[in-house]
């Protein structure tokens, strides 16, 4: 298994990626990563082209899922 890299923000964490399905279906990799140290919450993902950085992040409890 890989390593995994180490967030820089806090070094206590690592940050884990995560991936996603676009609208057509089609699995987009790593759209996403997260620091696994909850105090930290450092994450970036790709959105639209665009790169977002320390968005909230919701531990979806309570997603309904699609209607």
């Amino acid at each position: 298994m890989e390593e995994l890299p180490r967030c820089r923000r806090c070094d206590d964490g690592d940050l884990v990626p995560f991936s996603d399905f676009g609208s057509q279906g089609a699995p987009i990799h790593w759209k996403a990563w997260a620091c696994t140290n909850p105090e930290c919450g450092y994450n970036m993902k790709i959105r639209n082209g665009d790169l977002f950085i320390d968005e909230p992040i919701n531990d979806g409890a309570y997603y309904s899922g699609r209607r």
